[in-house]
């Protein structure tokens, strides 16, 4: 497994931007809070217990309490100092479930998962935390996301220092994210993308949000070297050049997967069996169907 990004880095950089917490700045966990609770509402099922992974502010949590559909909610967060009050909370590193097999209804996690290392790994320890036909539910910020903002910052470096390195951290694409529900053995995956485009006066108060979030650059490979004044005038320069409206304000896209998948239970439909089918294709088109010469035969 390769090692992509500074584990500790995270924690780091989770728990400063909790401390210093903006409100303003935690518009995308507001979105996908949301998002997710709306697409709980509408599922004919009531979950009596879910657990809401590094959710950070918790909104997920209490999104999903004011559904209706789940009985309680408890939380798991890298740190005790996430609690709102009294709540139950549960302490764990983001790859690390601290859950007993079979033991939830619901599992959701709001925009942590695009910083595991091993993916599939924690994909796994989720399913096997699901009760059978339990509900996993995640939103995943994707390829595109930050897009403009990376390309910005390769110009830059590219063009100041003649080389580059990665500023902004890689994110996965919706085919491949489905790809790995599969491979962790979650039954009728479905994936989808909701692009947010967000619009800041310049570079600066989108990277102090991007802080407020607690999604500073925690890669392995990233440079040592801050960004110095220079460096931050010309990327701004080249971010107003390439990415601005006609109002002067410069566009920042967020590009959010959500996932759902299911803990098999036989009671879940099964696909057929090729060959299976009882009624031809040309009947259900109402066409003539057109036999193909077998090979040898032209």
């Amino acid at each position: 497994m390769d090692i992509v990004f500074d584990t500790g880095l995270i924690e780091k950089n989770r728990m400063r931007a909790w401390r210093s917490r903006d409100d303003k700045a935690a518009f995308l966990l507001d979105i996908t809070a949301d998002e997710l609770a709306d697409r709980i509402a509408i599922i004919e099922r009531h979950f009596d217990n879910a657990v809401e992974l590094h959710g950070a502010t918790g909104i997920t949590a209490k999104r999903l309490l004011e559904t209706g559909k789940v009985g309680s909610v408890s939380r798991v967060e890298i740190d005790a100092a996430f609690a709102d009050g009294d709540e139950q909370m549960l302490v764990a590193p983001i790859e690390h479930l601290p859950l007993e097999p079979q033991s939830q209804n619901l599992v959701v996690s709001p925009l942590s998962l695009h910083l595991t290392n091993d993916t599939p790994g924690t994909l796994i320890q989720i399913r096997r935390a699901l009760k059978p036909d339990g509900l996993f539910m995640a939103a995943i910020p994707g390829a595109g996301t930050l897009q403009e903002l990376r390309d910005v910052l390769l110009s830059t470096e590219a063009e100041m220092s003649g080389g580059a390195s990665p500023r902004v951290i890689p994110f996965a694409d919706v085919r491949d994210v489905g790809a790995l529900l599969q491979r962790a053995g979650f039954a009728l995956p479905v994936t989808d993308t909701e692009t947010y485009t967000v619009r800041y006066d310049s570079i600066l108060p989108l990277m102090r949000d991007l802080r407020a979030m607690g999604m500073a650059n925690p890669m392995m490979g990233r440079s040592k070297r801050p960004l110095n004044r220079s460096f931050l005038m010309r990327a701004a320069e080249l971010y107003a050049e390439r990415y601005s409206d006609p109002d002067g304000r410069i566009r920042a896209t967020f590009s959010i997967i959500f996932v759902s998948g299911w803990a098999p239970h036989e009671s879940q439909q099964k696909p057929l069996r090729p060959g299976s089918a009882k009624t031809r294709l040309a009947d259900a088109l109402k066409t003539t169907e057109i036999k193909l010469p077998k090979r040898g035969d032209e």
